[in-house]
C-alpha cells in the first residue's frame, strides 16, 4: 500500500485559520506526519497556525531544494512509497500554482501515487473573483520583467494579448516593487484597459479595486509598498 500525496493551501498572511482553510482540509493537515515544503519556517508557522497536535521536533519536515534533480524528488517522495501519507505545502496559497511544488505532483502521477488537493485560499483566484474581469478566458504570467524598458514592453504585449482573447491577464510582483510596476502600467496601458489591483487577499487590510487606467490616473494612489498584492488586465 502506498500513501496519499495531499496538497495543502497555507494562509496568505497571519490570520487563523479559521478564516481561510475549512475543518476537513486542517482536519487532514493535523494528521500527517511527514510534509515536503518550499519553506521551513513558513511551514513550521503554518503548523503552528493549524493547531497541528503533534510537537513540530516530531513532525518530518523536508524542504524542497531551489533546483532539485531527479533524485532529489524521489526522495522527497519516498515516505509515500512505504506507506506514509505526504502533505505538500507551498510559501503561501495553493501548492503547485505559481510553486516549484508541481515537479513533486508530476512525478507521483509518474508513479501512479494518489494525488488529493485540499480546499483552501489561492491570492490568484480569489482576485479573480473580486475583480469583475474576465472569468472565463485567463492567464497567469507570474513576475514581469524587474527593469525598464523590458517591463514596459511585456505590458504591452499583454494588454494586445487581452485586447486579441478578450482574456483577463494576472501577474505579481515582488512587494517591495509592486508602486513601480503600478506606474509603470498606468504610463503604458491604453485609458480605456481595466486594471485590478488586489492587496492583502484574505486578511484584515484587504483591499481590491477595478479601475479603467484613465480613472487611475484620477485617483489617490493605492498603498502598495511591501503588500502581497496581484495585478489583473483586461483591456
Amino acid at each position: 500500500m502506498t500513501g496519499t500525496f495531499y496538497l495543502i493551501p497555507v494562509a496568505l498572511g497571519d490570520t487563523v485559520w479559521q478564516g481561510y482553510l475549512p475543518l476537513v482540509t486542517r482536519d487532514i493537515a493535523c494528521s500527517l506526519g511527514h510534509f515536503v515544503v518550499e519553506n521551513a519556517k513558513t511551514a513550521r508557522a503554518e503548523l503552528k497556525r493549524i493547531e497541528h497536535p503533534t510537537p513540530l521536533r516530531d513532525i518530518n519536515i523536508e524542504t524542497l531544494p531551489e533546483k532539485p534533480t531527479s533524485a532529489d524528488i524521489d526522495r522527497l517522495l519516498a515516505p509515500l512509497l512505504a506507506g506514509h501519507d505526504l502533505g505538500l505545502m507551498s510559501e503561501a496559497g495553493c501548492p503547485g500554482v505559481a510553486d516549484p511544488g508541481a515537479l513533486l505532483v508530476r512525478r507521483a502521477h509518474e508513479l501512479d501515487l494518489k494525488v488529493r488537493p485540499l480546499v483552501g485560499p489561492s491570492s490568484l483566484l480569489l482576485a479573480l473573483m473580486a475583480s469583475g474581469l474576465e472569468g472565463q478566458r485567463f492567464a497567469f504570467h507570474g513576475y514581469l520583467p524587474a527593469r525598464e524598458p523590458e517591463r514596459s514592453r511585456r505590458i504591452v504585449e499583454l494588454e494586445r494579448e487581452s485586447a486579441r482573447l478578450a482574456q483577463t491577464q494576472l501577474f505579481i510582483e515582488t512587494p517591495y516593487r509592486n508602486v513601480v510596476l503600478f506606474d509603470a502600467l498606468l504610463t503604458t496601458c491604453h485609458p480605456r484597459t481595466r486594471l485590478c489591483v488586489a492587496s492583502e487577499i484574505s486578511l484584515p487590510a484587504e483591499n481590491v479595486h477595478t479601475r479603467t487606467i484613465a480613472d487611475w490616473r484620477k485617483a489617490e494612489q493605492p498603498m502598495l509598498d511591501k503588500r502581497p498584492s496581484v495585478f489583473l488586465l483586461l483591456a
